[in-house]
């Protein structure tokens, strides 16, 4: 489950950025896990709450937005959607795509407590 590990470097960037800007806790954390990322958000939502405890994390509220998978069908020439890596094309069959969207593992943004 390599979403422990992303989750321990989100909770570094997080606690990283806390000693950096001078703030205490993060009250909301949003991320933004692509459908093509190869992210599962149920485990990587597990894994942050199993870390939280005893960090700036700790009862904060998790948001995982999931924007859909979306490629450039080279023979259309058009951007489809796409459920995962390895589809075909949907209006043409095609297997010659480019992953454009929904690719990023990233946090957005968080709102957090100075005192």
């Amino acid at each position: 489950m390599h979403e422990a590990s992303l989750a321990g470097g989100i909770l570094q960037l997080v606690e990283d950025a806390a000693r950096r800007e001078g703030f205490v806790r993060v009250t909301r954390l949003r991320l933004e896990a692509g459908q093509l990322a190869g992210v599962e958000p149920r485990a990587l939502r597990f894994a942050l709450e199993a870390l939280a405890p005893g960090t700036c994390l700790q009862g904060s509220t998790l948001e995982i937005d999931e924007p859909p998978g979306q490629a450039w069908c080279l023979p259309c020439g058009t951007t489809v959607a796409i459920g995962q890596r390895g589809d075909a094309c949907p209006l043409c069959g095609g297997w010659q795509l480019q992953a454009t969207g929904g690719t990023a593992l990233r946090v957005v943004d968080m709102t957090v407590e100075d005192t």
